[in-house]
């Protein structure tokens, strides 16, 4: 069989968690697969050949039908999962993925790219190789991206963009502000919307320092503690347009049911603020720009 294929085979992350730890004891045909994935004839098909392309799993063709079996690779690509390692996941997928590698790679060169332009640096980076991209496929790969956190994307303009697993600069007040400028808006002559949502400053701070939200939310969360008086949280009525974006934030978790390890996957378009004290915050009023920011001590 050949694995070649100009294009990436549209494989959700889960599928191929699944995949991979169906075929980690025992060799499975398709058949096999089909009916413990509870999937058409196609798309386990589909998932098998993209599985053996980026080397998850190897196949057998001795038999009257083709087996499957996870490969070293595969084994540590699960493990991975199994410990939540995502990092390390997304690196093994980097590496035996050409589609994948190249994308993230395309993300740190360009940075702040939406779709289209993504697309228009793929197309002339890989015009040379045997693999090209389009639309479907950078929507793929960005989705394993985004789930294993090596990268973010923008929720309100759609840029792509490098997420670190490190906390925010020392400056991250002064970056603060500067979005908090650029975000606000003016409501006549003079007049200036003081409180700001919080989501929309979120997306854009973590999008200038290329941190992970949940880092951002402990860093904004810190400094409003040091600041106590010069920045305001508050809170938001139910139909707050503040909890609005034009996408989803992906995210991913562990899930273990019936003895067959996988992926939760969810998108979450109704954004979240802060929470302190087990109260959700979502805006930021800046009172005193006059504020210092001492970053705590890693344990």
């Amino acid at each position: 069989m050949s694995d070649e294929r100009a294009t990436v085979r549209p494989v959700t992350l889960s599928r191929l968690v699944e995949l991979t730890h169906a075929c980690e004891d025992s060799s499975r045909t398709t058949e096999d697969l089909q009916t413990v994935l509870d999937v058409s004839h196609r798309r386990a098909r589909e998932t098998i050949l993209e599985a053996v392309r980026i080397k998850l799993l190897t196949e057998d063709d001795s038999g009257d039908d083709p087996a499957y079996t996870t490969t070293d690779i595969g084994s540590g690509f699960l493990n991975a999962i199994r410990e939540e390692y995502w990092t390390q996941a997304s690196q093994i997928l980097a590496t035996h993925s050409p589609h994948y590698g190249a994308f993230v790679d395309a993300v740190e060169d360009t940075e702040h790219a939406d779709l289209d332009t993504l697309l228009e640096y793929l197309e002339d980076e890989q015009k040379f190789t045997p693999y090209s991209f389009n639309q479907t496929g950078i929507e793929v790969v960005g989705d394993w991206g985004e789930r294993l956190g090596s990268v973010q994307r923008n929720a309100f303009t759609g840029s792509y963009y490098p997420s670190q697993q490190t906390p925010v600069p020392s400056n991250f007040h002064f970056v603060l502000l500067s979005v908090y400028d650029d975000l606000e808006q003016t409501a006549g002559v003079d007049l200036r919307q003081r409180y700001l949502s919080i989501p929309r400053l979120r997306e854009t701070t973590c999008e200038r320092l290329g941190c992970t939200r949940t880092t951002f939310n402990d860093a904004l969360l810190e400094l409003c503690r040091q600041n106590v008086g010069k920045l305001e949280l508050s809170g938001a009525p139910m139909d707050t347009t503040a909890k609005d974006a034009a996408l989803g934030i992906k995210q991913i978790a562990l899930a273990d049911d019936d003895g067959l390890v996988s992926t939760s996957q969810s998108s979450q378009q109704v954004m979240a603020g802060v929470e302190q004290f087990g109260k959700q915050y979502y805006y930021l009023a800046v009172h005193d720009r006059d504020i210092t920011y001492i970053q705590e001590e890693s344990a």
